[in-house]
């Protein structure tokens, strides 16, 4: 067996290439420096840095910091069923996962709005992640 646990080749040992994630991550990056090159090159304009989320996804994060809100209210007793209060700051988290942030400005604010979330170590559901990746499957 080799180091990982798998078989090795003479035992059918997966096929494995020369890259691996730090290989994978740098030429993705040099790919995106290239398409930034290429259109530029072309007289077009790489996208902006600067967009703005849209209003449905402000509405969303909104929503979610409101049920935030209440769900720490009914914990701490100040009003309010805890139970129902989770399951509505799960939903609306939820809702953000799966959001399909497709221009620029969503998927910056998005990301940046996930990892404020995650940080705080409440990203943590198998249905989060689930959410996340459906949410960048092209549905066309």
């Amino acid at each position: 067996m080799s180091s990982i646990g798998w078989p090795s080749n003479q035992m059918g040992e997966f096929a494995t290439s020369g890259i691996n994630r730090r290989a994978l991550l740098f030429h993705s990056g040099s790919a995106a420096v290239a398409s930034t090159v290429a259109a530029t090159a072309r007289g077009t304009e790489a996208p902006g840095r600067d967009q703005e989320p849209s209003d449905r996804l402000r509405e969303l994060i909104e929503a979610h910091r409101t049920a935030y809100a209440a769900f720490g209210k009914a914990l701490h007793g100040i009003g309010g069923d805890s139970d129902r209060a989770s399951r509505e700051e799960e939903r609306a988290l939820l809702a953000i996962c799966g959001y399909a942030a497709v221009e620029e400005g969503d998927r910056l604010a998005k990301a940046r709005y996930l990892l404020d979330i995650e940080a705080r170590g409440e990203l943590d559901l198998p249905e989060h992640m689930q959410a996340v990746l459906r949410s960048t499957m092209w549905k066309g």
